[in-house]
């Protein structure tokens, strides 16, 4: 399996990376709060972390739904954030002409799970030269991320995560099958588990996305066992609050717990 390298965070070694940030970037003030408290509980937990964050959300359930600051104020703030922290940052795309822009700010470009499929998207991301995260679509087997994966390759895009997020499992319901892991390391790549959004119950607020909370550290333990190459995870300080799923983003003050545990069954495995 290649490593794929961001700064000090390697996933594709023995060690975990970590992925974590607030869904949506809600301003500056709360950003650069969230990125220096993950900061923190990184160098507690002896797990470097990638902070991410969304200034849009184009895919939101409702017309009505916060969906961000927008890419010029977004990006302006990430910037703001690595010269802050001194963390890498991470942010997704929807349109191809947001990839340059992007890549001027961003030390990985993140492709959604609906849009994984989207030749245009991942070719203009990956003519950027940065790393590239793909979010595997809830409709597709794990073998059908080759496809994918060969895009990117024959766009000259070497440095590639693949991150599960779940599978849709009937209406309303996603399921986390393990069984992904193994299957998309073989790709040659490194894995990443989404363990906030495969704990989403997708459209099940109506007008929102429901979830289950308490099933997240279940989920990220059994992918961590499972051998993935890290976690990612949304996380807030006021999740009540949190201007976008709510229902699944992590609490702060649990963070620290939860990746101490992680910690643990990693090197278990070693």
């Amino acid at each position: 399996m290649k490593k794929v390298s961001i700064k000090n965070v390697v996933f594709g070694s023995s060690d975990l990376g970590l992925i974590a940030g607030p869904c949506v970037i809600e301003n500056l003030d709360h950003a650069l709060t969230m990125a220096n408290a993950i900061k923190e509980v990184s160098d507690q937990s002896g797990i470097n972390v990638i902070y991410k964050s969304s200034f849009d959300k184009a895919n939101r359930s409702s017309i009505s739904s916060f969906r961000g600051l927008g890419i010029d104020e977004g990006l302006s703030i990430l910037e703001k954030v690595k010269v802050d922290t001194g963390l890498p940052v991470l942010t997704d795309i929807h349109e191809p002409s947001q990839a340059l822009p992007v890549s001027e700010v961003a030390d990985v470009i993140q492709i959604p799970a609906f849009l994984c499929r989207q030749t245009d998207l991942l070719i203009a991301a990956a003519k950027t030269e940065k790393a590239v995260n793909v979010k595997k679509g809830q409709f597709l087997a794990p073998w059908d991320m080759k496809n994918v994966v060969t895009k990117l390759e024959e766009s000259s895009c070497g440095n590639i995560l693949l991150t599960d997020r779940g599978t849709q499992f009937g209406y309303n319901n996603l399921v986390a099958d393990m069984r992904s892991i193994p299957l998309m390391q073989e790709l040659g790549y490194p894995i990443i588990f989404d363990a906030t959004h495969s704990a989403q119950l997708p459209g099940a607020g109506g007008k929102t996305t429901s979830g289950m909370r308490e099933m997240i550290p279940t989920l990220a333990k059994a992918a961590v066992a499972a051998g993935c190459n890290g976690i990612f995870m949304e996380v807030h300080d006021n999740i009540e609050e949190a201007m976008s799923d709510a229902a699944t983003q992590w609490p702060l003050k649990d963070l620290l717990s939860l990746l101490l545990d992680l910690k643990a069954i990693r090197e278990s495995l070693n």
